[in-house]
C-alpha cells in the first residue's frame, strides 16, 4: 500500500481521486490547497483529510508519494517541498515551465534518493501500447512519417470554459490555460507517446502564434494557441505535430510505414480503437471499397450541396487490444485513467525498479514542448540535447 498526498485541488484533482477508487495499492490519505473552499470541497466530496497548511500535510510520515497537481508555474516550490520533506513526486505536466529548474529538481530528487515522476500518463493506456506493439512487430513496416494532432476547437471565447466545473464545484482554470500555453499544456499527451515509441528526439523545427488574442478573460499576457512543428528522430522518422486552441477537434495520430499505417482518431481516450490498413489488400476488400466509392461518387455529383468526406472509403483492420480492458474512466466524457502513471510508479517504489515516467522522461518532453512554443527563441530550429533511459511496453 502507498499513502498518497495531494497538493492542489482544483479541476483536475477530481479525476484522479475518482480514478484512484479503483487500485487497491493506493489510497489517498491527505489534501492541502491554498484556496481553501476548493480544498473543503475537495476532501468533503471525496473523503480525503484536509490540511490547513501544506507542512502539516509534509509532515505525515505514513505518506509517500505526493501529487502535484497545482498551476505549473507553481510546480517548482511545490515538488522542490515535498522533496525536502522526503516524499517521493507526480507531478502534473509540466515537470516545471524552466527548463533549468526543471533539471534542478530531477537532481535534486536523485540526491535525496527520491523519485520524481511526470503526467501524462496516457502511453499507460491500452490505446498507445496497442499502438506500441504494432509498430514493434513491424505491422507497418519501417515508420517513415507520423501526423499528430491535439487540436480542441475554438473553446474560447464561444463555449465560455472558465464556466466548466468539475463534480465539486471547481471551475476549469482558463486563465491559467491561456497564459502557460495549450503547447505546454496539451502536446506532451502525443509527444510522450512518440518518444516512448521511436525514442528520443533529436531536433524540432517549429511555428507558433496566437491567433485569437482576445478570448473572452482577462489575463497578465496570452500564449500562443497554436503551433505547429517537425520532430525529427533516429532511423529517419520525422513527426508533424500540432497544438492549438483554433481549429476544429482533432486529436488523431497517423503513423505511416513501408507496408501500411496505423490510426488512431482520439488519442487521448485511453481505450480509443487503434486501425491498421495494409498496403496489400485482398481482392475482395478491394472490390467492395470500389463499388462504395463509385457510389459515393455518382451521389456527390447529384447533390453538390453535401459536405462530402475527401478521402475516399477504406476498410480497416481494428487490431485486439495490446492489454485486458480493465479501466475506469475518469468522467462520462473522459475515457481516461489519471492514475495509471501514479499507480506504475508506485509500483517501481516496490518493487526497486525505475518508473517509466521519470524526470528524465519529463524533462525531454519539456525541451520539445518549448523549442515548439517558443520557436523564435531558438531560431525556429532546435537540437534536443537532454535524453531518457529507453522505457519498455507494459507487460
Amino acid at each position: 500500500m502507498i499513502n498518497i498526498g495531494i497538493v492542489g485541488c482544483g479541476y483536475v484533482s477530481d479525476l484522479y481521486a475518482k480514478n484512484s477508487r479503483s487500485y487497491s495499492n493506493l489510497r489517498i490519505k491527505g489534501a492541502f490547497d491554498l484556496n481553501p473552499l476548493n480544498r473543503e470541497r475537495f476532501c468533503q466530496y471525496h473523503g480525503v483529510t484536509p490540511h490547513q497548511t501544506m507542512e502539516s500535510l509534509l509532515e505525515d510520515q505514513s505518506i509517500q508519494l505526493i501529487l502535484n497537481l497545482t498551476n505549473p508555474r507553481s510546480h517548482y516550490a511545490v515538488s522542490k517541498s515535498c522533496l525536502d520533506a522526503g516524499k517521493h513526486v507526480y507531478t502534473e505536466k509540466p515537470v516545471d515551465i524552466d527548463i533549468s529548474q526543471a533539471k534542478n529538481l530531477v537532481n535534486y530528487a536523485n540526491t535525496k534518493g527520491l523519485r520524481i515522476g511526470c503526467a501524462p500518463c496516457n502511453l499507460l493506456g491500452n490505446t498507445v501500447q496497442t499502438v506500441w506493439k504494432a509498430v514493434n512487430e513491424g505491422q507497418i513496416g519501417k515508420v517513415r512519417l507520423i501526423y499528430a494532432n491535439y487540436d480542441d476547437g475554438m473553446i474560447a471565447p464561444q463555449m465560455r470554459p472558465w464556466e466548466w466545473h468539475n463534480s465539486f464545484g471547481v471551475p476549469w482554470p482558463a486563465k491559467d490555460e491561456f497564459e502557460v500555453g495549450c503547447t505546454y499544456e496539451h502536446a506532451a499527451y502525443f509527444l510522450s507517446c512518440l518518444n516512448a515509441i521511436f525514442g528520443p528526439a533529436r531536433c524540432v523545427t517549429s511555428f507558433s502564434s496566437c491567433q485569437i488574442p482576445d478570448k473572452g478573460i482577462v489575463v497578465e499576457s496570452m500564449a500562443p494557441d497554436f503551433s505547429v512543428g517537425c520532430i525529427e528522430y533516429d532511423d529517419g522518422v520525422v513527426a508533424r505535430v500540432t497544438c492549438g486552441l483554433v481549429a476544429p477537434q482533432d486529436k488523431s495520430l497517423l503513423i505511416v510505414g513501408d507496408d501500411g499505417y496505423l490510426f488512431v482518431r482520439y488519442l487521448r481516450n485511453d481505450t480509443e480503437p487503434v486501425f491498421l490498413r495494409r498496403n496489400t489488400i485482398p481482392v475482395n476488400v478491394k472490390r467492395v471499397e470500389n463499388m462504395v466509392n463509385r457510389i459515393r461518387s455518382k451521389l456527390k455529383n447529384f447533390e453538390q450541396f453535401i459536405p462530402w468526406p475527401i478521402d475516399e472509403f477504406q476498410i480497416y483492420e481494428r487490431l485486439p487490444f495490446a492489454l485486458p480492458q480493465s479501466i475506469v474512466q475518469a468522467s462520462v466524457d473522459k475515457r481516461v485513467d489519471f492514475m495509471l502513471g501514479p499507480n506504475e510508479m508506485a509500483n517501481a517504489i516496490l518493487e526497486g525498479r525505475n518508473h517509466r515516467l521519470s524526470g528524465d522522461f519529463g524533462i525531454h518532453l519539456l525541451e520539445q514542448i518549448e523549442a515548439l512554443q517558443h520557436p523564435e527563441r531558438f531560431n525556429y530550429k532546435r537540437k534536443i540535447e537532454t535524453t531518457f533511459l529507453p522505457i519498455e511496453p507494459l507487460p
